[in-house]
């Protein structure tokens, strides 16, 4: 059986926007116990291209940036780093401290560094870089987390209403069945029935939705039984949505006119919760939503438009976020 062609670090870049709260609650609770949740935070990719390390530090993996604050106020930034090749790279502490001090010599803030190691090899686990010349010593420690260890957590990870333990399962079942293409389905199916279980809200099982189709790739014959089995279920009433994310997964998948979708399906969010709060949205409002089409920075309009008090408030943030 020929093995399966997996894309892992666009979904996991996805994900981690989508769910960066619980990513870090889920892998990184101390991390997570620091910021201060009541206060924005953004996603800045941008400047990964300042931070890029030369070409010899080694490839680019799936690499994220974002700026909080801490429950002192103070600005900070978090950098997330996965490995998600099969094969670790060996320059991957290196890595992690020239971003480190680039991001800190460039805005003067403190740095927290991360890194999920999603590779293959039990025995990788790399937390430090340092070195020491001449009696001065240079050394940056980091948290890591393996997500080959939660192979023996995996009543934990079908337990938690955590949206991090259906990723952690959909990763590692994709690894382990790149082989066995009707072993995938059958989990497939299992993952997606268990997110109707859980208790996720509308949004929440698009987008892990989206996710677990993302990288639990099928050869066409079983994608096809694949959404028969989900008609079904929703014809038996034992899911919703299913018509919904199934087209979702269509417009915002790996096909033409993808970005389009996920643009259009941010900024449908926007409103639909503007109008829960405040009514009828005026047109100039409509226009100025429809005039954005970065999805990053919709996401974090979407974000501001849960708590902003009114709708002048929301267009003038907008006016300010859009320059």
């Amino acid at each position: 059986m020929s093995e399966q062609r997996t894309e892992y670090d666009n979904p996991w870049k996805e994900i981690i926007e989508d769910f960066f709260p619980n990513f870090l609650e889920f892998f990184f609770p101390t991390a997570h116990a620091v910021i201060d949740w009541t206060k924005p935070y953004e996603f800045l990719d941008t400047e990964l291209q300042q931070l890029e390390p030369d070409a010899e530090v080694g490839k680019r993996l799936v690499d994220k940036v974002a700026k909080v604050y801490l429950l002192n106020g103070e600005e900070a930034w978090v950098l997330t780093h996965i490995e998600v090749q099969s094969q670790y790279e060996k320059d991957f502490p290196t890595r992690i401290y020239i971003y480190n001090y680039r991001l800190f010599d460039r805005h003067k803030k403190r740095v927290i560094s991360l890194a999920v190691l999603a590779d293959e090899e039990r025995n990788w686990r790399p937390n430090k870089y340092e070195y020491s010349l001449g009696g001065c010593s240079v050394s940056l420690e980091f948290p890591i987390v393996k997500l080959l260890d939660y192979e023996a957590q995996w009543q934990t990870l079908e337990q938690t209403t955590n949206p991090f333990g259906i990723v952690v399962m959909a990763h590692l079942r994709t690894k382990a069945t790149n082989q066995n293409p009707e072993s995938r389905l059958d989990w497939k199916l299992r993952l997606v029935r268990m997110l109707f279980e859980k208790g996720y809200d509308r949004e929440e099982i698009i987008r892990l939705f989206r996710f677990i189709d993302w990288i639990m790739s099928l050869p066409e014959e079983l994608a096809n039984n694949f959404k028969t089995e989900l008609r079904n279920d929703e014809e038996a009433g034992r899911m919703r949505y299913v018509t919904s994310i199934e087209r979702l997964a269509k417009q915002e998948g790996r096909e033409e006119g993808r970005e389009e979708g996920r643009v259009e399906t941010a900024r449908e969010s926007i409103v639909e919760v503007l109008e829960v709060r405040f009514g009828e949205i005026p047109n100039p409002i409509l226009e100025k939503i429809n005039g954005i089409s970065d999805v990053s920075l919709l996401k974090t309009i979407h974000r501001q438009a849960i708590a902003i008090p009114s709708l002048d408030a929301f267009s003038e943030l907008i006016d300010e976020i859009s320059l």
